[in-house]
């Protein structure tokens, strides 16, 4: 290991309790050795508390489920109700309790982009969290807010594959070891190593992402061998899909669990693959993953998993980290709760193929630029608007950041019906791909002005059945218009990932100001699924589909 390396790592972090090299540090005495291999010679439980994809979502607020097949919208969430888990638990074995979250925490709201992030540092310093690590998203402010941001946490970050650009160095320690109740616990982190292609690529400016091959199995051979690690973590945001696959790959010998992250999946059991076990928590801070492990002897002999939801009546938010998170609030509270508009049906935004909260956004763009086919980026993000007993809810300033969390510059250009149609089927098989390491980002893009059938499992570039425009067949040769949003850093001919774009124009006014200006104009909306998506081979609604694995998403 690096000398630099390790002396940044011993005098940079307060370490709470942590020891990143545990070989630099002689603090055992005989004694403590003695008690620790008392410890070891009877069964120990040790819990572990994941969040992760909080995406900004400081308070509780609507969350989407689906019971006995119908749509269900319940409270949930909170930074201080999460706290009062964390403490609960704590309570419940105290000494034996981990909590780490799994990143995209600082980005995804309008706080979270008014102050760039900053008002999460005094919230998680607060908080019972023992490490975070960043996720793709973090980067959304710039590679040194971003730095500066984590670094006020006051807490371990922990990841073992971005690199200063300038120097060549590691930004954070790629792993963190923790004895607890006699037991080792080690945990290696990765980031996305695409973040330089899913974001904007100047987002992530100064910055390298490193694969997992890089590194990953010198750190478990240092982990298991030298450190003597009698349980090892690897903590991950990679997306669902790439962490089971990862969990199928001998070079994961010796890991036990892939603490998963990136695409909000509600992993209710863990997924047992070939050498590791994959869960994963849910998002917006609606829900915590528990995992509990009775050891013996340094090995696992026992397990449970929960996914607890954050519920508000269960769990009353804690006072002192409440007060914190409204101190963080109140400076922006009067433009987040500006309304802009209503609507008298849900907005959400949790299935894979069609959303209403996306329909509404493409036909804003739509109508502002007059555009053949407006296109959105399949996001995964955004609380879900709800109306209530007067049958109608406001759409915020905050909701317009929830759906849209970066404010970009609409752009146009056209592109003919034959690259509208090889895209789409790119697109598609981003999503359905067989091969987990061939997918890529989040859901099926959104549009309006368009409508399209395809077959989820058909072989690439087999899965489009048809596309009309306006009603009538694509034409192949045709050009059409297209709107969609900016993407610094990306090729002026690209649009939403679409390359080949002729005649492109970047307007002056940006995705908000469209929603604002659809939104005053219209006063009321009622968006709903139309079916101008449609999968021929699924059943509706949608969710994540992986192939080849023995658990049904929900």
């Amino acid at each position: 290991m690096n000398n630099n390396l390790k002396s940044y790592l011993l005098t940079a972090l307060p370490l709470l309790g942590f020891s990143l090299f545990s070989s630099c540090q002689s603090t055992s005495t005989a004694s403590s050795s003695a008690a620790a291999q008392a410890q070891k010679d009877q069964i120990q439980t040790i819990t572990i508390l994941q969040t992760a994809d909080i995406h900004g979502q400081l308070m509780p607020h609507q969350e989407f489920f689906i019971e006995k097949g119908k749509f269900a919208f319940k409270e949930r969430g909170g930074m201080a109700n999460l706290q009062t888990i964390f403490k609960q638990v704590k309570a419940e074995n105290p000494g034996g309790t981990v909590i780490v979250d799994g990143g995209d925490l600082i980005q995804g709201s309008a706080v979270a982009a008014l102050s760039e992030g900053k008002v999460f540092g005094p919230v998680i310093k607060a908080m019972d969290y023992d490490f975070l690590i960043p996720g793709n998203w973090e980067v959304i402010f710039g590679s040194q807010k971003m730095r500066g941001v984590l670094a006020s946490y006051g807490k371990p970050v922990v990841c073992a594959n971005i690199y200063d650009e300038a120097s060549g160095k590691m930004v954070y320690p790629p792993y963190l070891v923790k004895e607890v109740k006699g037991v080792k616990l080690g945990f290696i982190s990765y980031n996305d190593p695409e973040v330089p292609i899913r974001q904007n690529p100047s987002f992530s400016k100064g910055l390298i992402f490193k694969q997992l091959e890089d590194n990953l199995q010198p750190l478990i051979k240092e982990l298991k061998e030298e450190q003597k690690v009698d349980i090892l973590f690897l903590v991950t945001h990679l997306g669902i899909s790439k962490q089971i696959y990862l969990a199928d790959q001998e070079q994961l010998k010796g890991v036990d669990f892939v603490l998963g992250n990136d695409t909000h999946e509600r992993i209710r059991q863990p997924l047992k693959r070939k050498y590791a076990q994959v869960v994963e928590p849910g998002a917006f801070a609606s829900f915590v993953g528990r995992l509990d492990l009775d050891v013996k002897d340094g090995k696992i002999v026992g397990q449970r998993y929960e996914l607890i939801d954050v519920d508000p009546a269960k769990f009353p938010a804690d006072p002192t980290v409440q007060k914190i998170v409204e101190e963080q609030l109140a400076p922006y509270k009067k433009q987040m709760e500006q309304v802009l508009g209503y609507t008298t049906t849900p907005l959400y935004r949790y299935l894979v193929v069609e959303n209403p909260m996306d329909n509404l956004i493409t036909d804003a763009v739509r109508w502002k630029t007059g555009a053949d086919i407006a296109i959105s980026n399949g996001f995964r993000f955004s609380t879900p608007i709800v109306p209530g007993a007067s049958g109608k809810a406001p759409i915020t300033y905050t909701d317009i950041w929830n759906m849209l969390p970066v404010n970009e510059n609409v752009k146009t250009g056209k592109a003919t019906g034959q690259q509208i149609w090889n895209w789409m089927e790119q697109e598609l098989h981003n999503v359905f791909a067989e091969k987990p390491l061939e997918r890529f980002g989040g859901w099926v893009i959104r549009f309006s002005g368009m409508e399209m059938t395809f077959k989820a499992n058909a072989p690439k570039g087999q899965r489009v059945q048809t596309i009309t425009v306006a009603g009538k067949p694509i034409d192949l040769k045709k050009q059409y218009t297209m709107a969609a949003c900016l993407r610094r850093g990306e090729p002026d001919d690209m649009l939403c990932r679409m390359p080949g774009a002729t005649d492109p124009k970047v307007h002056d006014y940006t995705i908000h100001d469209v929603m604002a200006e659809y939104l005053k104009k219209h006063g009321t909306v009622a968006p709903k699924t139309d079916g101008r998506a449609r999968a021929l081979d699924l059943p509706a609604p949608v969710l994540s589909q992986l192939p080849n694995v023995d658990y049904v998403f929900r």
